[in-house]
């Protein structure tokens, strides 16, 4: 099954754990839904977004299990991005790994990555 991808600080996902449901960062809550990216995203996605940031998770998702509610619309460069309208259930929740900065300032991305 495909999995798409959330990054987030670390802080954020584990007030969502105590909650039992990620409800967003604030720029999921500014914009109205949950941005997500596929395998084939997620590293420019952390690259422009997230760049020199620590203390960051990825979370891998099983897309289907969000049913309806999750839509996949153009953003950059017309890609079309996976977009959660809703909040997203802990059990859509394939893993949660640490996303460290590697010593050039990049991410370092498990090498499970989907895709």
């Amino acid at each position: 099954m495909p999995l798409i991808y959330k990054i987030a600080p670390s802080a954020l996902w584990r007030e969502a754990e105590a909650r039992g449901e990620f409800t967003g960062a604030p720029v999921d809550l500014a914009d109205g839904y949950i941005h997500f990216s596929t395998a084939a995203q997620v590293r420019e996605t952390a690259a422009r977004h997230f760049a020199g940031q620590e203390d960051l998770v990825l979370a891998a998702i099983e897309a289907e299990a969000l049913g309806g509610a999750l839509r996949y619309e153009p953003s950059r460069g017309g890609d079309l991005f996976p977009h959660l309208y809703g909040t997203l259930p802990l059990g859509a929740v394939r893993s949660v790994v640490p996303l460290p900065l590697g010593p050039d300032g990049r991410h370092r991305f498990p090498a499970t990555l989907d895709g």
